[in-house]
Parts: structure tokens; sequence; C-alpha cells
């Protein structure tokens, strides 16, 4: 398999399916595409005729969108285990990702994801201010129904969790403070393998998109 993402540092998308598959460790050749460049636009249009990333490619098969690719890989490679064994639970996982998938726009617009960012403060709106109440209310249920299981929002580590990993570096960057069970799900999402190695290799990138350079120290 082939993976085409992003920036590491800005592009909270492709974070999600290359969490899923470090996670369970399989194997893939991952293509990065650096965005916001006079190239890039060439350059992905190599891989989708959608014109954004993530990409995955399989054999002759080329699945794009974050979700489809995780509900690709968890029905093809990981026999359905991206998602909870309990049919109840994948249904509350899917509404979960799918509702992070297409929502908090606000958040998104505010604090776009920077993982080399630290200190940075941006204004709270009442919208702003919903939207993480509204994460801080799922990270929270979550690891209270599930949290005898493990650390993860249904126990284990499933889909769900890949949909709110760029939230963890958001919340980070712009120093948001959480109750103490949301905050310890996010430290659980931090201080994975995965999440450390794609964070080191984001301080790496030489590129500076300025427009995702918000907030002030």
């Amino acid at each position: 398999m082939k993976l085409v993402i992003g920036n590491k540092n800005y592009s909270s998308w492709s974070l999600r399916p290359w969490l899923l598959l470090r996670m369970h460790g399989l194997p893939f050749e991952e293509v990065r595409i650096p965005l916001s460049q006079d190239t890039t636009r060439e350059a992905l249009a190599a891989h989708t005729q959608a014109g954004k990333v993530p990409v995955l490619h399989d054999g002759d098969l080329t699945v794009w969108d974050s979700l489809a690719i995780c509900e690709y890989l968890s029905e093809c490679y990981l026999s359905g285990a991206g998602w909870p064994a309990s049919r109840h639970e994948r249904a509350e996982a899917r509404a979960l990702s799918a509702e992070m998938h297409a929502g908090f726009v606000e958040l998104r617009t505010c604090m776009p994801m920077n993982c080399r960012a630290s200190g940075r403060r941006v204004p709270i709106s009442e919208t702003l201010e919903a939207e993480i109440k509204r994460i801080e209310q799922i990270w929270t249920q979550g690891c209270g129904r599930y949290g005898h299981r493990g650390p993860w929002l249904f126990g284990e580590f499933s889909i769900a969790d890949c949909m709110f990993a760029p939230v963890a570096f958001r919340f980070a960057s712009y120093g948001v403070k959480l109750s103490a069970p949301a905050e310890t799900y996010r430290q659980t999402l931090l201080r994975s393998a995965p999440m450390q190695q794609w964070a080191e290799q984001a301080k790496a990138e030489p590129e500076v998109i300025e427009s995702a350079e918000v907030g002030i120290n």
C-alpha cells in the first residue's frame, strides 16, 4: 500500500489513516506532498482527481478521504477491528467519527493543527468554546464508560481515536485546559509511539504555511 499525505505539521486529515496504519503495524509506503506550494496541485493530480490528501493506493484501487480510507483498512486488513466488536459500540463509534469528520468548523478555522507550535493563544468565541466543551464531553464519557477495558475511547484503540487524534495536537498548541478525565485521554494520544513519531517528523519539516500560523505567544 501507498499512503499519500500532506505536511505532518499541518495536515490533520493525513494523520488519521496514517495513525491507524501505524498502530496496527500495517506495512505501507509514505508519500509526502507539501501543501500550499506552487507544485502542490500538479503533484496531487498524479494521485487523485479530488486534489486533496490523504489518498491510499492499494494495487489498482485508489481511496481518498480519511474516514473512507480507515473504513477500507478495517474491512480489508484488520478483519473489522478498526471498530469496536459490539454492534452498539460500533454504531456509537461511527457516529462520533462522523461528527468529528463533518463538524467542529470553528475549531478547524480558529485552531489549525500546528504540531510545532506551543504557547499559542487565540480568541475563544462562544461557538469555539461550545465545540471544545463538546469534545471534552465525548472524551470524558467515552473513557468513563469503557475505561475499564483500556485507555481509548472504546477501551481498545479504534478509528474513533484516529478521528480525534489531531485535536490532541491542537489543544496542546493552543493551551486548551480540560477536565482531568479528558486530559488523561489527550495524554494517552500524545504519548503513544506513533503520535510522538509524527510530532518529531512534523517539527523537522522545513515548510511554513502562513495561514496556519495563528495565535500569539
